[in-house]
């Protein structure tokens, strides 16, 4: 995954101390600080954190190291502030904004980068994530509702001038910029990516049924996301070899859940949201689920099992045009399937003549040491044939 997730607490306290520094790496589920109920409690949670013993410690001299697809989505945490720092309340306002009447305010980071552009006042703004969290699409919401004041000064037309002009705005052509935490975690679970031997092989899929299926029940909620889940999951239960992996280089698992992750572009990244046994789910539920999520992802919300619990992946760039791709296979697992859009192709009919069908173009990268050719191409043949026929995905 390439993003940051916030970690945030729901309980009142004093910061007492940081367990984990600005940039470090921790297991997943280790504790990263540790909060005091009273002022009393401070040195004793410090003791705590500055023991041997703690499990913070333990993690950190640990010879094995967090999986790599996960670095990107904790590595970069909201910067810790100095351990001297006794009185750092959870709730101060210093950490969320507040609202005139003393009210806490909950918003994405993304959301309060955005309610500053567009001069938004977060008091006045509901929130639709998880507990009332105001995300980007809130703040946009109340721009365009006029309910709060929106910068109308004019801008001047900057004159030519013989000086360097930024292709885009804040970016300075020429400079060097160091990599952020994330940035810097993605390029590490990228370069570990080429240590494993992968192949690619590609299929084209006609999708007119697929289409005319969609159209009748969007209106009832389902997505192309989720139609596209569900046909690839129930494929790989016909083809479990697919849908295993490999993490030491000495042994595979055949995965007994298909759990299907799909990459999410979210601010600033990247995630893969998880769609737990989606063949055994039904296709208005994993609809539900699937908007659910990417609410989630987008709020900066999602919990680990939301993320890292993938078992075959899917990158879907087809909304932008893009006919055919090749994904990075994500470490520690079988296989990602690259999707494209679906375009009108010209092809020849069984019975001899031309005729026209829109098809797709998908490309699937896996772990030759577990997968071969043939595997992808059975998986393929029978994806192809659940696309073609639907009838299945909405039982």
């Amino acid at each position: 995954d390439k993003a940051d997730m916030d970690v945030e607490t729901f309980y009142d306290g004093y910061l007492a101390a940081i367990m984990v520094d600005e940039g470090g790496v921790a297991a997943v589920g280790s504790a990263i600080a540790l909060l005091a109920e009273t002022e009393d409690e401070i040195a004793e949670a410090r003791s705590k954190a500055s023991s041997p013993s703690s499990p913070s410690s333990s993690a950190a001299t640990s010879a094995s190291p967090p999986p790599p697809a996960l670095e990107a989505a904790v590595a970069n945490l909201a910067p810790s502030p100095p351990a001297t720092v006794a009185k750092a309340t959870v709730t101060a306002s210093s950490v969320h904004p507040a609202s005139a009447e003393g009210k806490r305010i909950v918003a994405s980071p993304y959301a309060k980068k955005l309610a500053k552009d567009l001069k938004v006042d977060l008091s006045g703004v509901s929130g639709s994530g998880p507990m009332g969290r105001i995300v980007a699409k809130d703040v946009e919401a109340a721009a365009a509702a006029g309910s709060a004041a929106v910068s109308t000064a004019p801008t001047e037309t900057p004159k030519p001038t013989g000086a360097k002009v930024a292709a885009t705005p804040g970016i300075e052509l020429g400079s060097v910029v160091p990599f952020t935490t994330m940035q810097g975690a993605v390029s590490r679970n990228m370069v570990e990516s080429l240590a494993v031997p992968t192949f690619r092989v590609g299929y084209s899929i006609t999708t007119d049924a697929l289409d005319a299926l969609y159209k009748r029940i969007k209106s009832k909620g389902v997505t192309m996301t989720a139609l596209l889940a569900k046909a690839t999951a129930l494929a790989l239960v016909k083809h479990p070899i697919v849908n295993s992996s490999c993490r030491d280089g000495k042994s595979f698992t055949y995965n007994s859940s298909v759990n299907i992750a799909v990459a999410v572009a979210i601010d600033g990244g990247l995630i893969t949201p998880v769609l737990q046994d989606a063949d055994k789910v039904d296709i208005y539920s994993l609809s539900r689920k699937w908007k659910e999520l990417v609410d989630k992802a987008r709020a900066k919300q999602l919990q680990p099992h939301e993320y890292n619990t993938g078992t075959f992946t899917l990158s879907n760039l087809g909304m932008f045009g893009v006919d055919c791709f090749d994904a990075i296979l994500p470490p520690g697992t079988g296989a990602i399937m690259a999707v494209g859009a679906s375009q009108p192709t010209v092809v020849a009919t069984k019975d001899g003549r031309i005729g026209m069908k829109s098809q797709m173009q998908v490309n699937v990268t896996a772990d030759h040491r577990v997968i071969y050719g043939a595997d992808l191409a059975s998986f393929l043949q029978t994806l192809a044939k659940i696309i073609e026929d639907p009838k299945d995905l909405t039982l």
